[in-house]
């Protein structure tokens, strides 16, 4: 199938093939043609141009995109899209003045979602999941990061990534598989951390491994869930089997968990809302990128990435939406843009970089997805007519998305 777009008013993130991710400085600048067509092919960007150079094709499918923008679909690197249920009454309990670890002492949190994954049978959770998935694809998200850590369990954590894997096998959007078995220790380990730690590296993956069931590992390495020291046992084990690590920490407190995370060559690390100048410093440099989750903050009122400190120090920085039951349950990539533009003032450039090409690098697929490249995948979003696409920030509460392109195909 062969599909031309023309009329494009602003085709964005046009990159050479040999950038897999940019920074500091170079965040700011978003490459882009004026007037522009894109040719696709077989579901890939065969081609672009400006329309002075417009192939002449009398047979091919064409989309007049007058007036609108054009820009890769988003790459969310960091998600907990396949759960059980919700946890809307923990909502009303952050309302009410209750903590996050005021929450999790009364058995809500991750453990209140393991708990509803263990009552609920796989194909339910299965089919709750499409709907999601379904929802952030025609949201502009054309690749996806999903992680496991709700099953806490052998059979809970084969449960999650044997879902994630059936979305894989049925859906066309590029999807990674996190094994996050370190997400929270169950109440039977909650003084015996060394024995769940024993499960996760002995039973837990030599099981994922034979099945080939995740593409990374993960673990929440914060006061209270896994200390340095047990997160690094758990990187160490994940290299053995191939697992590269992107790690949850500085969520709440700083405990010099990002120098271990770049020691072990982590390719993410995640959250970042409370970060010391000794974590940018680790930072400068490695292969490991950052990556914000501004809607986290936004939902559970914690502080925000500090996006123009780390920028300044020159890194780099993805955005994702950390998509969960408990303190984000949201998957839209386009609420994510806007939010670090508003409060972590971000320029729309920086964060639509983040939120594509960055965003890609932190899932390890920037030679295919992450930007308007010949021979990535046609991973696309149309808008509707815009001025600019200042305004996809800037109309934070309108649906600005016309049409969504994946593997080739409109899917909205």
């Amino acid at each position: 199938m062969q599909t031309l777009l023309t009329n494009i008013s602003q085709l964005l993130q046009v990159r050479e093939a040999n950038i897999d991710k940019v920074s500091g400085a170079e965040m700011a600048h978003l490459p882009l043609l004026e007037n522009a067509w894109l040719w696709i092919e077989d579901g890939l960007i065969k081609d672009f141009g400006t329309m002075e150079t417009l192939p002449i094709h009398t047979s091919i499918r064409k989309i007049d995109c007058t007036g609108r923008v054009v820009l890769p679909a988003w790459c969310d690197s960091h998600t907990h899209l396949v759960y059980a249920g919700n946890r809307i009454q923990e909502f009303v309990d952050r309302i009410n003045g209750l903590s996050y670890e005021e929450i999790a002492n009364r058995g809500g949190g991750i453990l209140n979602s393991a708990k509803k994954l263990h009552e609920t049978a796989e194909d339910e959770i299965y089919e709750q999941s499409v709907l999601r998935l379904k929802e952030v694809m025609q949201q502009g998200t054309g690749a996806i990061e999903i992680k496991s850590g709700y099953g806490l369990s052998l059979e809970g954590e084969l449960k999650m990534l044997r879902i994630i894997k059936r979305l894989k096998e049925n859906f066309p959007v590029a999807i990674k598989a996190t094994f996050l078995g370190a997400h929270a220790f169950p109440i039977a380990f909650k003084e015996n951390h060394a024995g769940y730690i024993d499960l996760i590296i002995h039973e837990m993956l030599p099981a994922i491994a034979r099945e080939n069931l995740a593409d990374y590992i993960d673990a929440f390495l914060e006061t209270g869930y896994f200390s340095v020291e047990e997160t690094e046992s758990i990187m160490l084990a994940g290299k053995q089997y191939g697992l590269t690590a992107k790690i949850h920490v500085n969520q709440f407190t700083a405990i010099n968990g990002i120098a271990a995370c770049v020691k072990h060559d982590a390719l993410s690390v995640d959250h970042l809302e409370i970060l010391t100048d000794e974590d940018i410093e680790s930072l400068k440099g490695s292969g490991t990128m950052p990556v914000a989750l501004p809607s986290c903050s936004f939902f559970i009122s914690i502080p925000y990435t500090p996006a123009r400190k780390m920028l300044s120090a020159g890194l780099p920085l993805a955005l994702a939406t950390d998509f969960n039951p408990g303190t984000t349950p949201s998957g839209n990539m386009n609420l994510v843009v806007a939010t670090a533009c508003i409060k972590m003032k971000m320029t729309p450039e920086e964060a639509i970089n983040a939120a594509t090409i960055n965003g890609a690098y932190a899932m390890g697929i920037s030679e295919t997805h992450g930007s308007i490249t010949k021979g990535k995948a046609a991973n696309l979003i149309i808008t509707k007519p815009v001025q600019s696409y200042y305004q996809l920030p800037y109309a934070f509460g309108s649906n600005l998305i016309e049409d969504v392109i994946i593997s080739g195909e409109i899917i909205s």
